[in-house]
């Protein structure tokens, strides 16, 4: 019997684990930390062998395949030894791909996969397709493998989830755009993390469709030094294209094969220039997949924002708070900045990942009244913006409800108070979604 060894104990590596279990491997899981109490009964509801805060050699060299978790660096030592001893290191989405004859779409991108992904996957619920939703986002995608069965999937897929893929294989592949994120796990090459976003479309075959962003400049250069043999699908709001996506007027065209439709900008349910991207992006998959273009329609315009992106939170004397934790980058606080037609009070800060805040210093001048730095290290932000909004105008806080308080004092009457951090949570929170909450706790308490 074959033993595989699963290194993290969150959703993705227990998913990966239960499958192994199911597909009738001799499975053990190590985690180096705490495991949470739901992923503990789930291993052992499973009878699944595991440890947790620590990481034990025997019984993990001795593996014939590993699957580690995205969130682990290939840097840790543990995973030196194991490559060091030869055993292959395979993501959880490769190892779950090899059981799964479904169709797959797969999303991934700097920003807006995870609107993209939910948006595809409510069109394809609405045609009444038996579909998942999976990846990074939802359930594990090897756990639904295992105990469920899908004609196709939508799954978001980070960098860190396709550096371990090597034969998974999506029919729809997409690039939502490509701006530098994680360049901490990547040397700080940006070259390398493009790399990986583009190990995406290395399997496709030419019954299969890439769809990209062709008004994005990193995803064209690096397009134009490869071969692919899929379907080429762009969509952009510069040009009109034979086949793809593109903006006329006030409404988006969709072309693909010889079919055309038409969809209002009014009608759609997402406002602002990224989310016509991201429409453009869920229209071409719904499309390929044979979905028919009033679904499409319907869709688009009934569709309800996801949390934690541009989430409209309260408004509470006058001033709305905005709930954009999920922007942990640059470009997605760009976005979420560009699209306020208000006043801002902007919320930002928490681990830097190697960012240039430049490309924000326009934005700020023109709709940033004041910033509360929400963060362990704020210097850079300091920075970047004192010089702007002034430093009467700029406060550090290192928790939610202080963020929101220091806000609201800021705050009059017709603006916004948006927390879109630019950075991920990792210094004050466990993650993206508990900012969020604990941001939307405190604006309940106000």
């Amino acid at each position: 019997m074959s033993r595989i060894v699963v290194l993290g104990g969150a959703e993705s590596g227990v998913g990966a684990a239960v499958l192994a279990k199911v597909k009738g491997f001799d499975v053990f899981l190590s985690d180096k930390g705490k495991i949470d109490g739901k992923y503990v009964e789930m291993l052992e509801k499973w009878g699944i062998p595991y440890e947790q805060g620590q990481h034990t050699e025997d019984l993990i060299l001795n593996a014939d395949e590993v699957i580690k978790s995205p969130g682990i660096p290939s840097t840790v030592p543990m995973v030196k030894k194991i490559e060091e001893k030869g055993i292959g290191i395979i993501s959880e989405i490769e190892f779950a791909g090899r059981y799964d004859t479904a169709k797959k779409i797969c999303i991934t991108g700097s920003n807006g996969k995870t609107t993209t992904t939910s948006l595809i996957y409510y069109l394809l619920q609405q045609a009444g397709l038996n579909v998942g939703l999976g990846g990074n986002i939802g359930m594990s995608y090897a756990y639904q493998v295992a105990t469920e069965k899908h004609d196709y999937y939508v799954l978001e897929i980070s960098s860190f989830q396709l550096d371990n893929c090597y034969d998974f294989r999506p029919d729809i592949a997409i690039i939502t755009n490509i701006t530098p994120d994680h360049l901490d796990r990547y040397d700080y090459k940006m070259e390398n993390y493009v790399k990986s976003k583009f190990r995406i479309i290395r399997n496709l075959r030419p019954e299969d469709c890439f769809i990209f962003d062709s008004d994005d400049e990193i995803t064209i250069n690096h397009l134009s030094q490869i071969v692919t043999q899929a379907k080429l699908l762009p969509f952009t709001q510069k040009d009109e294209v034979a086949q793809g996506a593109f903006l006329k007027d006030d409404k988006i065209v969709v072309r693909y094969e010889k079919d055309e439709t038409d969809i209002y900008l009014e009608e759609l349910a997402l406002g602002g220039k990224h989310n016509i991207y991201n429409s453009m992006a869920a229209a071409l998959a719904a499309k390929a997949s044979g979905i028919d273009n009033k679904t499409i329609r319907e869709g688009l315009s009934t569709f309800q924002a996801i949390e934690h992106r541009l989430e409209p939170v309260l408004s509470v004397g006058g001033v709305l708070y905005i709930n954009d934790s999920k922007a942990t980058n640059v470009d997605a606080a760009w976005y979420a900045l560009e699209c306020q037609k208000r006043p801002v009070v902007w919320i930002v800060g928490g681990t830097d990942k190697g960012n240039d805040y430049s490309v924000l210093t326009d934005l700020v001048k023109e709709k940033v009244k004041a910033i509360v730095c929400l963060g362990l290290d704020n210097h850079k932000f300091h920075e970047s913006f004192e010089s702007i909004v002034g430093s009467d105008k700029m406060v550090d806080v290192k928790s939610a409800e202080d963020a929101v308080k220091a806000a609201s004092k800021f705050a009059t009457d017709g603006d916004v108070v948006l927390l879109s951090p630019c950075c991920a949570s990792f210094d004050l929170f466990t993650c993206y979604e508990d900012r969020g909450e604990k941001f939307k706790e405190a604006v309940r308490n106000l």
